[in-house]
């Protein structure tokens, strides 16, 4: 099953834009997701509207943050990426005959819905700053 690592991505570039010192451009910042540049611009394109981040086109142009990384967290860049959900499986038919796929249904909607409730709540908890500082001392340290 492949999996979504757009989140994980954007965390990883909007740390790094946090300590660039000049804009850094849609081909470079491609490059560490692995993806081409306008794929990167598609995926950048929510965090620039949510007001996360802004393009500068030009000689000289590039991506740079509009916002601390103490005021972004987890669950406000998950919510830019427009994720539909946190999971990959879902009801095999949303309004079934049968009465044993609707219990089913039913254990299956009741548990990742809590755990959905208990995921967000996370990621809203953590912060960019945090990350960002995690990743410091984890240079500090040669790890």
């Amino acid at each position: 099953m492949n999996k979504d690592t757009r989140l994980s991505g954007v965390l990883h570039v909007l740390i790094h834009l946090d300590h660039a010192d000049k804009p850094l451009t849609s081909e470079a910042l491609a490059k560490t997701m692995g993806t081409n540049p306008a794929v990167f611009r598609r995926t950048m394109s929510g965090l620039r509207e949510a007001g996360y981040v802004r393009s500068e086109k030009g000689h000289g142009g590039g991506w740079v943050l509009e916002r601390k990384l103490s005021e972004m967290t987890l669950l406000d860049v998950f919510k830019a990426l427009d994720h539909k959900g946190v999971f990959s499986f879902g009801l095999r038919n949303d309004n079934p005959n049968c009465k044993v796929e609707g219990a089913v249904n039913d254990a299956l909607s009741e548990t990742m819905d809590a755990a959905q409730r208990i995921l967000l709540e996370g990621l809203a908890d953590v912060t960019l700053q945090k990350i960002s500082d995690q990743a410091i001392c984890r240079q500090a340290r040669g790890a």
